[in-house]
C-alpha cells in the first residue's frame, strides 16, 4: 500500500476552490486525508470496504459502492463537486457522469496508468490504461480548459508509464489556475 501523496495531487490541489471533493476509487484515502487537511469536505468512494476503513478521518465521508458493478448508476448529481481527483483508476464508462458532477469552476486532477505500462508490469489489460493523448482528448472534448497535462514514464514510487492531467470548468478564473513555480 503506497500512503505518500501524488506529487501531482499535491501540486494542484491548492487549485481546488471552496467545497466538497471527490476522491475516486480513494483507495486507503490518502488523498482524501490530503484534501481534508486543506479544509475539504471528501467523499472518499471505493469498493474495497477494508481499504475505505483507513479513509476515515475528520471532514471524509467513506461511501463503498462498486460503479464497475453491471447496472450500477453514476450515484451523484450533476455540478455536485468542487474538486474530483482520481489517481490509477480507470473506467471509461463512467467518464461523462463523472465530468458532469463537477461544479461550474471546479477542478478535475486525473493522474493513471497508460498505454507502455506492460513494460513496468501491471496493470497490463489495454483495458485499464489510456491510449496516447486519450486524457487530453477527454478534457477537451467535455469543454474542460487544461492547466497542465504530462504522458510518459514516471519512476517513483515505482516506475510506470502515466498520464497526468489538471483541467478546470469554464467558470474557473484563469488568474487562479497559474500556480508558484517549484
Amino acid at each position: 500500500m503506497n500512503d505518500q501523496i501524488s506529487p501531482w495531487v499535491q501540486r494542484y490541489a491548492p487549485l481546488v476552490p471552496g467545497g466538497a471533493v471527490l476522491d475516486l476509487a480513494c483507495g486507503s484515502g490518502r488523498h482524501a486525508r490530503h484534501l481534508a487537511v486543506l479544509g475539504h469536505e471528501v467523499v472518499a468512494v471505493d469498493r474495497d470496504a477494508s481499504a475505505l476503513a483507513a479513509a476515515c478521518g475528520p471532514g471524509i465521508t467513506t461511501s463503498a459502492i462498486d460503479l464497475e458493478e453491471e447496472g450500477a448508476a453514476w450515484p451523484f448529481g450533476p455540478h455536485r463537486f468542487a474538486g474530483i481527483v482520481i489517481t490509477n483508476y480507470l473506467h471509461r464508462p463512467l467518464m461523462a457522469d463523472m465530468l458532469g458532477s463537477l461544479a461550474p469552476n471546479g477542478v478535475l486532477i486525473y493522474e493513471t496508468f497508460a498505454a507502455g505500462n506492460e513494460q513496468f508490469g501491471k496493470p497490463s489489460n489495454p483495458a485499464f490504461l489510456l491510449q496516447p493523448g486519450e486524457l487530453l482528448a477527454l478534457a477537451v472534448g467535455h469543454g474542460l480548459r487544461v492547466v497542465a497535462f504530462e504522458d510518459g514514464v514516471i519512476d517513483h514510487p515505482k516506475a510506470a508509464m502515466v498520464q497526468r492531467l489538471c483541467a478546470v470548468k469554464p467558470d474557473f478564473p484563469r488568474e487562479a489556475a497559474l500556480l508558484p513555480p517549484f
